[in-house]
């Protein structure tokens, strides 16, 4: 092994590392992977940056853009509502159906918003059904999991694999190259979460509204105050309750007038009584040293609510969220939405204390009380194909305009078309689509530039020039070398048996496109070593890098429902341990008999 393999092995492993813990971003991680390859010498700056111009990168950019365009026609939303429908009178056909609706949109738009957009309704068709929603938020991502398998557009660890198959050994994968294959796995998951999977999923129900499911009662108090108090005369960004107590006011009342989630240049006045957002413990001591205010504990229920001009609503953190990784005081949460936090919940514990200061990250539920006339633009934010959160609201709609949807989807299907039959390249497709979008102005340059995903395209970006050190240096060979002295004389059915294993378990602890930028260069070597033909093994790595179900982390859309769902870290296992299994021996058989090795 050479010096340059040794380097590139030694930062093959702390990128591992930093992916596991998530420590930093993972985009950053890939930067920080592609400068280490450059100052160690490993990679020229030239060889650094080619995966900024990398096919696969730039079609995965325009991708998401023709994702935002579909999402934006309001059709998902039309589909899912027509489809609740079902679900009051045969709930079990309701759930194949939603499972092969979800799968078929999934395999040629990005999954991640059309399960943000199925979240809610899922949720509301749960509650009308009499059914728990964590019977049916797991098989929703699961379900577009699958989809996304079945073509090359269908997830970007597709078009990743192809764009490093193409600048290492100028192969081309075809729009429809893993099909075939990722069918047969698609009915095996279905078929598995319907007559298996729904029985091991909880069935949590809540009848708790959400100020009890949060525990608000204990944080939300009444406080009065009195002639005396330091506060009266002051604005509330100025006041001691605010400043030295981690106060959110949320309403002020005054007299027979509410104010709903006052500005922070809201003069304060005496005998204002002030709904407030605090630990009790801190007003109590307050109340104990200046004796200026009148504190009496609140109920929040539901009528409560109803009589005022504020909602509490729950926002579920997106994977792509740009909010991942920050704070609230970060992203001036107040202002930006008009909203005031009351708790996070992440996983399984809920927070209520020093909420500006905590990161959030992708999964997590913020409880925020909102004025009701700003809900409606809160849900057109969800639209957006790079929403930073899904509403868990009830009255989720949006119009569907049905000549935008058939000029998207037409375009969308002559692009797909064109692509599979080799007339233009997909890349060239995508690119032309969303220019004719713009210049008819079913979307404007600056929603085009909002709706990519800059987090996984850096991310792919970095993850190529990994792939290309380990080519260059030869580390794939010697690993390939490793993989074939131990499965090669069982024959190609077991490489590709080992393969699959390893990038299932690998995409477990880390990104997906980053267990497929490790691997497919791996796959490459191991398949010209033992001369056989190079396809199988990349759709083997694929498929492995999309399919995984064991933990809440392994993949972005079963974040987004962990906490929708109230699940927690075992339900996924569980479910998903048995699925993982049933892929992996299914895709060792059909992978070599699809391509003629049985």
């Amino acid at each position: 092994m050479t010096t340059a393999a040794i380097i590139t092995l030694v930062i093959i492993g702390l990128a591992v590392v930093l992916f596991i813990t998530e420590i930093i971003s993972v985009d950053l991680i890939a930067i920080l992977i592609m400068l280490a390859l450059v100052f160690s010498g490993v990679l020229t700056p030239e060889e650094g940056i080619l995966g900024f111009s990398n096919k696969a990168t730039i079609t995965v950019a325009f991708m998401f853009v023709i994702s935002a365009a579909l999402l934006k026609t309001g059709a998902l939303q039309y589909l899912a509502h027509r489809l609740s429908k079902i679900f009051r009178y045969q709930f079990d056909v309701g759930m194949l159906l939603m499972m092969l609706l979800i799968a078929i949109i999934s395999a040629f738009v990005n999954n991640t918003p059309v399960v943000a957009v199925f979240i809610p309704v899922v949720i509301q068709i749960a509650h009308e059904s009499g059914q728990s929603p964590s019977k049916m938020l797991i098989p929703l991502s699961f379900a577009s999991i699958f989809g996304g398998m079945c073509t090359l557009i269908g997830t970007s660890t597709n078009i990743l694999v192809s764009g490093i198959s193409k600048q290492e050994i100028s192969l081309e994968i075809g729009i429809f190259e893993m099909t075939p294959v990722a069918l047969g796995l698609v009915v095996v998951g279905i078929i598995y979460m319907r007559f298996v999977g729904i029985k091991l999923l909880p069935n949590r129900r809540s009848d708790k509204n959400l100020s009890e499911k949060f525990n608000l009662n204990k944080y939300l108090t009444d406080v009065e105050l009195l002639q005396d108090s330091t506060s009266v005369g002051q604005r509330i960004m100025d006041s001691d309750l605010v400043k030295d107590f981690d106060m959110d006011i949320i309403e002020v009342s005054r007299g027979e007038t509410k104010f709903n989630l006052p500005q922070g240049d809201f003069i304060l006045k005496a005998n204002d009584i002030l709904k407030v957002r605090c630990n009790v413990d801190k007003i109590k001591s307050l109340k104990d040293k200046t004796k200026s205010i009148k504190l009496s504990p609140i109920k929040i229920g539901d009528d409560t609510l109803k009589e005022t001009e504020s909602a509490l609503i729950e926002m579920v953190i997106t994977s792509a969220s740009n909010i991942h990784g920050k704070t609230l005081k970060e992203i001036d949460f107040r202002r930006k939405y008009r909203a005031t936090p009351l708790g996070i919940k992440h996983r399984e514990n809920i927070k209520h204390d020093n909420l500006y200061d905590t990161k959030l990250l992708s999964g997590d539920v913020i409880l925020a009380e909102v004025k009701t006339h700003y809900i409606k633009e809160l849900k057109r934010i969800e639209t957006e194909d790079d929403t930073p959160f899904v509403l868990l609201s009830e009255d989720h709609i949006t119009d569907f305009n049905q000549t935008k949807f058939y000029t998207v989807s037409g375009l969308v299907l002559l692009m797909v078309i064109l692509a599979s039959i080799g007339l233009v390249d997909i890349m060239i497709g995508a690119i032309s689509v969303v220019t004719l979008l713009v210049i008819l102005k079913f979307l404007s340059m600056k929603e085009l530039y909002k709706a990519i995903n800059w987090k996984i395209v850096f991310l792919l970006a970095g993850a190529i020039s990994l792939g290309t050190a380990m080519h260059k240096t030869g580390l794939d060979l010697n690993i390939a070398n490793l993989l074939t002295d131990n499965l090669g004389h069982l024959g190609p059915i077991a490489l590709i048996s080992g393969l699959y294993l390893s990038t299932s378990l690998l995409t477990e602890l880390m990104s997906n496109n980053a267990s497929a930028a490790l691997m497919a260069p791996i796959a490459i070597a191991t398949a010209n070593i033992g001369d056989y033909q190079v396809m199988p093994f990349l759709v083997a790595i694929m498929l492995a890098a999309s399919g995984t179900f064991m933990t809440p982390i392994g993949y972005q859309t079963n974040t987004m429902v962990y906490s929708a769902g109230q699940y927690k870290f075992i339900d996924f296992f569980k479910v998903g341990i048995g699925l993982n299994l049933l892929f992996w021996l299914a895709a060792s058989f059909l992978i070599p008999l699809f391509y003629g090795m049985i």
